[in-house]
């Protein structure tokens, strides 16, 4: 009968266990120093070696033939124990039997000596999903146990674990293992079953793993089963359902291009594919993590990549984004990817999700502001902006002199009407506006509102919306971050179109201002002086 791999080659002594050296170590010492506690908690993330060194432990502390501090895994209660058929050391499904009831019975049973082994060793796996009674009911056997009694406690949600435990346990952390580790042993495997593996497939199915063995394992055997020839990556990303490294930096790279169409047809092309959405803005997300570390701290970020791309390649697109892009991109996708589970349609999400970054635009949010402000900086300080020289002005005539000759009378003509200097908004726009402005914030009603004009009213200049004021104590009170960000998403409502907002005083604009709004402005309003190459 076929066995799974990770259960084939399961660690039988704490030499064999991978990547928690620090712990096989003080237990080998306390097995060979017969210093062992009455009670141990193996705390840590699935797949890391906690039920594995639990198991070690138990025939260690009971070998005939111990061979420094390892069991031998030959003597009878080795094997007995490894067959299942041991009665001395139970192992028991905290989620299965977490009532009182079930730790009554195993207290009145752990009483007994041992039958066969010199130590009776419970094994309670999950032990977070007893209940509280339980909890308490396990509490005076663990505090002061029988002599041939030991507790193996498991578990990997380490706060759900009473105090009154925690303190009577010598507690061990079992960290996640390094994926270079987990490649090591995945190629050993490999070796021993006959299955031919590239290094980077190797090294893929590791990162894959997530610092767990067990995952990395059970990843090897889905793609020996399913492939006919040797694992290559194209084999692990079709036998996985991935989109894979080079997919997520073409995605990536049409964003960085503003290219909505090349990145919607990638997307599209994975989609029909069958690859798994999750999985796919899962390395996006990734993706975008590796670039804003080479960004921020380019001095460590070598050592905490993810493996998503190289890091050559990384270095190739980091140069096309800014930070904010970057960390406005990587709460996109984690938003979108976090709404899976209550989503009716995750494609239509996804598409969404890359059309806003392909265009920032499209919100009007203060991280899409930023990373589009942030955008036009890296272009200033880089010289990609630049000005146009403004038209000649016309020479001036020279003035006429008394040998000149008169000149012909000029005929009058009807004074010409000065432009508007503010757009004519909608009837109904400031009475709506100050109706929703009021029920969000009834005190603003006594400063916006429709029966007094001498207090505040609107101008509209292209997509700027003033609210002039009488008074710097008027606009002290209503030029606020969050006055202004609601009344832009309102009057933008209402118009269909984006808006900014600006308090002004009455007959002078107020304060001074950053002088990158300036600069937009001034390019806003000149397209003819500001281009980008």
């Amino acid at each position: 009968m076929y066995q799974a791999l990770y259960r084939k080659y399961r660690p039988q002594t704490f030499d064999d266990v991978v990547g928690q050296g620090s712990v096989t170590r003080i237990l080998r010492t306390q097995v060979v120093t017969g210093k062992l506690s009455h009670a141990y908690l193996f705390t840590g993330s699935r797949g890391t070696g906690k039920t594995t060194c639990s198991k070690i432990l138990a025939k260690a502390v009971n070998c005939l033939n111990p061979v420094d501090g390892n069991p031998c895994n030959c003597c009878a209660a080795c094997k007995s124990i490894d067959s299942g058929a041991c009665m001395d050391v139970l192992e028991i499904d905290a989620a299965s039997n977490n009532g009182v009831d079930n730790v009554r019975g195993l207290r009145e049973d752990a009483i007994y000596a041992p039958t066969e082994l010199k130590k009776r060793v419970y094994i309670i796996d999950e032990v977070h999903m007893l209940s509280m009674s339980a909890f308490n009911a396990l509490l005076k056997i663990i505090e002061e146990p029988p002599a041939h009694l030991m507790f193996i406690l498991a578990t990997t949600e380490l706060h759900k674990v009473p105090a009154t435990i925690l303190s009577r346990c010598q507690r061990f952390a079992f960290r996640r293992i390094d994926p270079a580790d987990v490649a090591a042993r995945i190629h050993y495997v490999a070796y021993e079953e006959g299955i031919e593996i590239a290094p980077e497939a190797a090294e893929l199915l590791g990162r894959l793993a997530d610092g767990a063995l067990r995952d990395g394992l059970s990843l090897l055997d889905q793609c020996a089963a399913a492939a006919s020839g040797p694992l290559t990556v194209e084999t692990v990303y079709s036998t996985l359902g991935i989109a894979g490294a080079r997919t997520a930096g073409e995605l990536l790279s049409a964003v960085a291009d503003r290219d909505a169409n090349r990145a919607l047809s990638l997307f599209t092309k994975q989609y029909a594919e069958g690859k798994d959405l999750a999985a796919l803005t899962d390395e996006l997300v990734s993706l975008c993590r590796d670039l804003l570390l080479l960004k921020t701290a380019p001095k460590t970020a070598s050592s905490m990549l993810t493996g998503v791309c190289t890091e050559a390649e990384l270095r190739r697109l980091s140069d096309r984004f800014t930070a904010p892009e970057l960390l406005r991109h990587t709460r996109l996708l984690q938003d979108t990817a976090s709404g899976f589970n209550r989503s009716a349609n995750r494609r239509i999400d996804v598409e969404l999700c890359l059309l806003q970054m392909c265009d920032p635009s499209l919100d009007l949010d203060p991280q899409a502001l930023n990373a589009r402000i942030s955008r036009l900086e890296t272009a200033l300080s880089s010289g990609k902006l630049s000005a146009r020289p403004l038209p000649p002005e016309p020479a001036e005539e020279a003035l006429p002199t008394a040998s000149d000759a008169a000149p012909e009378p000029v005929q009058p003509t009807s004074p010409q009407p000065l432009p508007p200097q503010s757009e004519e908004l909608p009837m109904t726009f400031w009475a709506d506006l100050v109706s929703a402005v009021r029920k969000w914030q009834p005190s603003l009603g006594g400063y916006i509102n429709t029966s007094d004009s001498q207090l505040v009213t609107p101008r509209l200049n292209g997509e700027l919306l003033e609210l002039v004021t009488p008074s710097e104590m008027v606009r002290s009170i209503v030029d606020k971050g969050d006055v202004r960000d609601y009344v832009a998403q309102q009057a933008s409502a209402l118009l269909h179109r984006p808006l900014r907002v600006r308090v002004v005083v009455r007959d002078r604009r107020s304060g001074s201002e950053d002088p990158l709004n300036s600069l937009v402005e001034l390019g806003r309003g000149r397209p003819d002086i500001f281009h980008i190459h």
